[in-house]
């Protein structure tokens, strides 16, 4: 699209995704609440209406919604080099702080003033979930099917242990089939009303005609996909060519590959699931250093999910194999990231132009109500779980068959961690102090503590 179509120059975008990019702080509803402020108030390239619909058309998506978000504008804005750009700059700082993060976590760990930082970052990460699962609450349980649900996937994930993919799917055939029996029910979150004044650029030229990347084209999407899906896997079939199936990097292509196609409802809905694979199953990392993980995404710039970006560090920097260790989690990082992203690209660049047929689907929007509610149950999950391994050094897990129990010891309360959280949640939820205040204040609580040397080592094993 060039300029004379919508007056928009392509050097002017790309100094505003640069600049949404360093201001992509708070997780995807900060993120969010930037773009609006930027792209509909300010700049006024894109209304009201049109940013919500592409916001429900990405929260239907795997992915971070708010990545795949500015893909979808820039994409509008500037045909595919605009997408790309978009969401390129969007990752792009949260990465190469959290691959330093990663260098200085495994090289100088053990620091008190390390130790300390994160010993803090933690409960702070704890009162910022549980501020998302009223956050989403609010708007996602507009009705007491949806409360219902939620409270299933809950119940379904924290004492059954069912995978998060099958509690999408569940969820969002419910959605499907309840708009139909039950509308009511399944209504999604209502948008606010539409920003007054000039119609935005962008709509203005959408309503009046109808650009040639906006056309859907079953060609085009072909060549697409055939695009995209060789840029995913072409690296994941070479590393097992040539390392093996069972090599660290081969697992762990595929398995946030595999992630990448379960992410709905955004990082914070599918961190259980990724913490319970990587934690459990793989043993790459333990449950408090997947909070420390966590940590770092949450005070960096850029989609929450980055966290996977650690976790793959970590994971090949303890397996590097002929690498140097810090060579193979740079690898691993650089790895985990192109597999997560790509499949974004994927799915706006070959979804984008259908969009507009999908707006008034009543069945589609019945599944994303479905989602939504599942996914507070979810996050739901997350916080619990974030509690117990935040909050006590020992956690008892019981089993009686499919029922999964878990325990905290009472006497292992560090009460430290918990007078920080609390405090931490106050700010939060009453006080509504911004996400990088809140981080640093409680980093700096945390490195007073450790400096006192009470506070024990707890990153051993790097």
């Amino acid at each position: 699209m060039s300029k004379a179509e919508h007056g928009v120059p392509f050097s002017e975008a790309l100094r505003v995704w640069v600049r949404v990019a360093l201001n992509s702080f708070g997780g995807p509803a900060g993120q969010i609440a930037v773009m609006h402020r930027i792209l509909v108030e300010e700049k006024r390239w894109i209304g009201e209406e049109r940013f919500l619909h592409a916001l429900s058309y990405c929260m239907l998506l795997p992915g971070p919604e708010a990545q795949q978000l500015a893909t979808y504008v820039g994409w509008l804005l500037h045909r595919t080099l605009g997408g790309l750009v978009a969401g390129v700059l969007f990752v792009l700082p949260g990465f190469v702080t959290i691959l330093a993060l990663s260098l200085v976590y495994t090289a100088y760990g053990h620091l008190p003033v390390v130790e300390g930082i994160f010993f803090g970052i933690k409960p702070a990460v704890l009162a910022v979930v549980l501020e998302a699962v009223l956050r989403i609450g609010r708007r996602a349980l507009g009705h007491a099917v949806q409360v219902g649900i939620a409270a299933l996937a809950f119940v379904a994930i924290f004492f059954f242990a069912v995978g998060f993919p099958w509690i999408v799917l569940a969820a969002g055939l419910v959605g499907l089939i309840g708009a139909r029996a039950f509308p009511a029910g399944f209504r999604p979150p209502q948008p606010a009303a539409p920003a007054g004044g000039a119609a935005p650029v962008l709509d203005a030229l959408l309503d009046r005609e109808t650009p040639d990347h906006t056309r859907p084209s079953a060609a085009r999407g072909v060549r697409v996909i055939a695009l995209c899906l060789a840029l995913w896997w072409a690296p994941i079939a070479a590393l097992a060519w040539v390392r093996g199936r069972a090599d660290v990097f081969t697992t762990i292509g595929v398995f946030f590959s595999k992630l990448a196609v379960v992410t709905f409802g955004g990082a914070y809905a599918v961190l259980a699931y990724m913490a319970q694979q990587a934690v459990d199953t793989h043993g790459w990392l333990s449950p408090r250093e997947m909070l420390d993980g966590l940590g770092m995404a949450e005070s960096t710039p850029g989609p929450l999910i980055q966290v996977v970006q650690f976790v793959g560090f970590l994971a090949a920097y303890r397996s590097p194999g002929a690498f140097a260790p810090w060579a193979a989690g740079t690898l691993a990082a650089v790895l985990t990231t192109w597999v997560t992203y790509v499949p974004c690209f994927l799915w706006i660049f070959a979804g984008a132009p259908y969009v507009e047929r999908l707006r008034e689907s009543r069945l589609l929007r019945g599944a994303l109500a479905g989602i939504m509610a599942a996914v507070v149950g979810v996050v739901l999950n997350l916080a619990v779980w974030f509690s117990l391994h935040t909050l006590f050094g020992v956690v008892n897990e019981h089993r009686i068959g499919a029922l999964v129990l878990q325990s905290p010891d009472l006497s292992t309360l560090d009460a430290a961690a918990a007078a920080i959280a609390i405090g931490a949640a106050v700010a939060t939820l009453y006080y509504h102090v911004a996400m990088l205040r809140l981080i640093a204040v409680c980093a700096a609580l945390g490195v007073a503590w450790r400096m006192l040397g009470v506070v024990p080592p707890m990153l051993g094993g790097v």
